[in-house]
């Protein structure tokens, strides 16, 4: 078993219910696959847009899996799908983007897939989410403290 850390995101649709159905289906997934916490829910304003959009919800979970990388991967891509995304215009909006930002052990640069996620420094509506579920910011070799720091986290507010 390995454990990988997703970032999930939603701004079209009934939000709550978005994240909820996409952790019910990564609960869903073959190898054993478990989520084993979340973090809070946060609102942020659209990031890197190319049209004005709804405000998005985000969070982070952590999974315990026996797929690999590109397994998981796939499957992610399949449960957006499900869930109904369309993959139009880059950052449109979108009524699920399920990320994988790091996986235990794993460091992959590749056209489909790039382990740890090269955008978890510069966003900082992944970063507070993930800093809650990884206090000491490290996930294995992977610091990402001073990252952290510099972030501007003002517009991201936690929710209930």
């Amino acid at each position: 078993m390995k454990k990988a850390i997703i970032a999930l995101g939603t701004n079209l649709g009934n939000r709550w219910e978005n994240l909820s159905k996409a952790i019910r289906a990564l609960e869903l997934l073959p190898g054993s696959t478990t989520v084993v916490s979340c973090s809070h829910i946060y609102e942020t304003e659209p990031f890197e847009v190319p049209d004005e959009q709804n405000n998005y919800l985000n969070m982070c979970v952590v999974v315990m899996t026996e797929l690999s990388p590109r397994a998981l991967l796939g499957a992610c891509l399949g449960i957006e799908a499900a869930m109904g995304r369309t993959r139009t215009i880059k950052n449109a909006a979108r009524i699920i983007d399920i990320d994988l930002l790091l996986y235990e052990g794993a460091e992959i640069t590749d056209p489909e897939l790039t382990v740890p996620h090269p955008e978890i420094r510069n966003r900082a509506f992944v970063m507070v989410p993930l800093s809650e579920i990884l206090p000491d910011q490290k996930f294995f070799d992977y610091d990402f403290a001073a990252a952290y720091q510099r972030v501007d986290k003002s517009g991201v507010e936690r929710l209930g």
